[in-house]
């Protein structure tokens, strides 16, 4: 038996403003979508990888979501560290950085964190 990851999922409370973040900062684009009753699936791709973002947007939720500690996060991998980090920092978005290991987090609407990482690491 062999397992392989898909996607992971981020529930959100604004889809279009999520899909704005998730374009500008990361470049992913919508690889397909579901519109069920309630509900909106919408996948994210890199277009070099298989894996997906998966954003779940409940239509009649009106409040943030409790992310607790926050203790969990994608990483993503950049060619280009120093481009990367000034179109973040000019977003606004950086939330955390670390110095002595070459990485930051990035946060999006909804609050998520994503490290972003040097590609020769």
């Amino acid at each position: 038996m062999q397992f392989k990851f898909v996607h992971n999922n981020f529930n959100v409370l604004n889809l279009e403003k999520s899909l704005a973040f998730y374009r500008e900062a990361l470049s992913l684009v919508e690889v397909r979508r579901k519109e069920r009753p309630g509900f909106t699936l919408v996948f994210l791709g890199d277009g070099k990888t298989q894996h997906n973002l998966e954003l779940t947007w409940l239509h009649d939720r009106t409040e943030p979501y409790n992310l607790g500690e926050n203790e969990f996060h994608l990483a993503f991998v950049v060619d280009d560290f120093d481009k990367a980090y000034e179109l973040h920092k000019n977003m606004g978005c950086i939330c955390y950085e670390n110095k002595d290991m070459g990485i930051y987090f990035i946060s999006d609407p909804d609050g998520y964190w994503i490290e972003i990482l040097p590609e020769n690491r």
